[in-house]
């Protein structure tokens, strides 16, 4: 019995969705995420390699964007050749095994990208709020150990998600409403009671970017007292520009995930073209634009790229 169990659950299938087009909006579509796909990859490569190589840029805040850097990597080479595939060879089928793996490491590297943004907020935090012990509070050995910190917090809380969803059993045919594996999708073809799932999931998002994202928002209240504390107007704008960068990655992040999320639990009359349009924008618009903000806001890291 429990073989027969097995085959049926190696037979299921997960078809994936790509946007509605006709053959030539086709070839557009493919070489448009072609296109972003290359700049997102070169782009936080080359990010990585000039804080690797340049002394100069081993400081704690270029330290975390090399972290942000390798989660954006990640997400990019987890999720992008699978849209590719649909629109480039009509390659729409996944396996059960294929979408839970998938699934696992699309929110494990989102889970550790919000713990990052969490960390770049605490060194704005300390460098405008202490400046003369910036570099005795962020020492690398310490930043090692959060960073350790984040891959862990992540591992714990996501690692069930795969476990839970495996026990569930699926028709053969499951069309999913975007052109990747998301936890919340496929708990939804699951032909059995999904509560305890629906919690847990819920549970994961307040825990990580709902705690993540207060946390930020926390910070920049106090950055904010701080630097209305300062009396120079010239100072004051100097260190507020210092967080751009960050505030930039932190919306662009947030903003699209948390909208998605929403229409997930709540949206059931939304158009399904809505969901794949937020989905593209909630997973590669943070992989695209970080590396594009980061070099043209931090002066030092622009200069070294041109000298690249």
């Amino acid at each position: 019995m429990s073989a027969v169990n097995e085959t049926k659950l190696n037979s299921v299938i997960f078809l994936l969705t790509g946007l509605p087009c006709n053959g030539d909006a086709h070839l557009w579509i493919s070489i448009s995420f072609c296109f972003m796909y290359v700049i997102s990859v070169v782009g936080n490569s080359v990010i990585l390699f000039i804080v690797k190589t340049d002394p100069s840029l081993h400081e704690p805040m270029y330290i975390f964007l090399s972290m942000l850097a390798i989660t954006d990597l990640g997400i990019s080479i987890t999720t992008i050749p699978t849209i590719l595939g649909i629109y480039l060879f009509n390659s729409r089928e996944i396996s059960l095994d294929a979408c839970l793996a998938q699934l696992f490491f699309i929110h494990l590297l989102q889970c550790i990208e919000s713990s990052v943004l969490l960390l770049m907020a605490f060194d704005r935090f300390t460098a405008i709020h202490n400046p003369l012990r910036y570099a005795s509070i962020l020492t690398p050995p310490r930043i090692a150990k959060m960073g350790l910190m984040a891959v862990l917090r992540a591992m714990v809380i996501i690692l069930p998600l795969p476990f839970l969803l495996k026990q569930f059993r699926y028709s053969r045919a499951n069309v999913l409403s975007h052109s990747y594996c998301l936890y919340q999708e496929v708990m939804k073809m699951a032909c059995s009671d999904i509560t305890v799932n629906s919690i847990y999931g819920l549970f994961t998002k307040l825990l990580t970017m709902g705690l993540d994202s207060l946390l930020i928002f926390l910070s920049y209240v106090m950055i904010l007292k701080t630097v209305l504390s300062i009396a120079s107007h010239e100072e004051c704008l100097r260190a507020l520009n210092t967080c751009v960068s960050h505030l930039c990655a932190v919306l662009l992040f947030y903003t699209p995930e948390i909208s998605l999320s929403v229409i997930h639990r709540f949206g059931k009359g939304s158009s399904p073209l809505l969901q794949i349009l937020l989905g593209y924008i909630s997973l590669l618009l943070p992989l695209l634009m970080n590396p594009i903000v980061y070099s043209v806001k931090s002066k030092h890291l622009r200069v070294r790229i041109i000298r690249v």
